[in-house]
């Protein structure tokens, strides 16, 4: 559980992959449950566990990867493109049939086989490659996504900075761009209405996806992290397991 990380020294807080931003957050709101506690989401997860749909063995439908991962145009930025060759297959966006007891809206994260899942209806989630944190820094268990954020700022942790000193120019925060390592978007993990420091966030070093290379946190193709805030709603149940 996250829990016990929050609680020991610290230490695997201080190892996250930003700072707790100084600038105003925009909440997570479109329809979300009834206050921002892991206990007020038990309900509905109970119920979702005594209706599991069984998947239906429908094969994955995956978008045409040419128009997915072209060049995408976002207002302020334009985030180059990915050579979808240039990526094992099973790391790219599709959508697949997934059995769990979790309810729709909610964020699975598997560390081992390094996907990320959004449950959708009908036994299908959606499926998205994903980088994780280095092997000792990795945490796992339940949380919420209680903000996300276009266009985020990074603030480098003081033991990133003691790790390498020259994150020390960015204590102030890395403004928006192409190559902050927060990318196009970022979604904040909170357990127990407190901030993990944990991120769910795009990165221009989209060559990492599917390794254990980052701080701690999730790392995802921008196009990807982009598709995944669209549907995001409200304060969504986070499972990394």
């Amino acid at each position: 559980m996250i829990r016990p990380l929050l609680v020991a020294a610290g230490a695997s807080l201080l190892a996250a992959c930003t700072q707790i931003p100084s600038e105003r957050l925009v909440a997570s709101v479109d329809t979300p449950p009834t206050g921002a506690s892991l206990s007020a989401l038990e309900p509905s997860r109970a119920a979702a566990a005594q209706s599991t749909v069984v998947p239906t063995d429908r094969p994955p439908e995956k978008p045409d990867y040419s128009i997915a991962y072209a060049e995408l145009d976002d207002q302020e930025f334009r985030w180059p493109a990915i050579d979808p060759r240039a990526v094992h297959p099973d790391y790219l966006r599709q959508e697949v049939d997934y059995a769990t007891d979790e309810p729709p809206g909610t964020i699975i994260v598997d560390t081992e086989r390094k996907f990320l899942y959004l449950v959708l209806e009908d036994g299908r989630a959606m499926r998205y490659g994903v980088s994780l944190g280095a092997q000792g820094r990795a945490w796992k268990g339940r949380a919420i996504i209680q903000w996300k954020r276009k266009f985020p700022t990074w603030t480098p942790t003081p033991s990133m900075i003691a790790r390498n000193p020259k994150l020390a120019h960015w204590k102030g925060g890395m403004k928006p761009g192409l190559t902050n390592p927060l990318g196009a978007r970022a979604l904040y993990i909170f357990q127990d209405g407190k901030d993990t420091l944990y991120r769910i966030h795009g990165s221009p070093e989209w060559q990492t996806i599917g390794k254990n290379a980052s701080s701690g946190c999730v790392r995802m193709f921008n196009q990807d992290v982009i598709d995944l805030y669209d549907r995001v709603r409200g304060k969504a149940p986070l499972l990394v397991k």
